[in-house]
């Protein structure tokens, strides 16, 4: 629409410009900008502390998985070992929070040989799981002399380690569970052992 007055020529458009966007505009795609990348930025951060507890836990499970092999390999290596021909009984004594054998490997010497086992808990709270292997095998009457002993720490902090023993009577078949095992009193080993 044009107007004229004297000389001058009036001409009222469309105030809206087809080249650019509004400051209304421009402030609203921001704000959903902004809001999309506090989005992304929060999903990203939530997966990275995901995948970091994972990687902690898979780390721990890992290390109680190569203890427990540790361990399992040793008991199940359990040799009958009898400090004299005379003796029926055999080397074998366990408690609650410890445990001491003759295992038919010896990690120490590569594999080779018998070793004398310990595993026990050392301290109250938060204590270390303790694998001790003496070789060669002596027993307390044995005479002493030049051996070798290895001491390991399985694990830190420690709450509580607890060891149970299966006996299963030879005559009824019947199974029950103990807290300590004395190799010389049962002439043999616990048919299971439980923690």
């Amino acid at each position: 629409m044009t107007f004229r007055i004297s000389n001058f020529e009036f001409r009222i458009s469309n105030c809206r410009s087809q080249a650019g966007f509004t400051l209304i505009e421009l402030s609203i795609a921001m704000t959903l900008l902004t809001l999309l990348l506090l989005i992304v930025y929060g999903a990203f951060y939530v997966g990275h502390r995901a995948v970091e507890k994972v990687q902690a836990r898979s780390e721990v499970s890992q290390k109680l998985r190569s203890t427990e092999d540790l361990l399992a390999g040793y008991i199940r290596s359990g040799y009958p070992y009898r400090p004299s021909s005379q003796q029926p009984a055999i080397f074998f004594s366990g408690a609650a929070d410890h445990l001491t054998f003759v295992s038919a490997v010896s990690r120490g010497m590569g594999g080779r040989g018998m070793s004398k086992v310990s595993i026990s808990l050392e301290g109250e709270e938060d204590g270390n799981l303790i694998l001790a292997e003496e070789i060669p095998v002596r027993i307390q009457d044995q005479e002493a002399g030049a051996g070798y002993m290895n001491r390991v720490v399985l694990a830190r902090g420690i709450r509580d380690f607890h060891m149970d023993y299966l006996y299963q009577d030879p005559k009824s078949g019947e199974e029950s569970w103990f807290e300590e095992w004395d190799g010389k009193e049962r002439n043999g080993f616990p048919r299971a052992l439980g923690s």
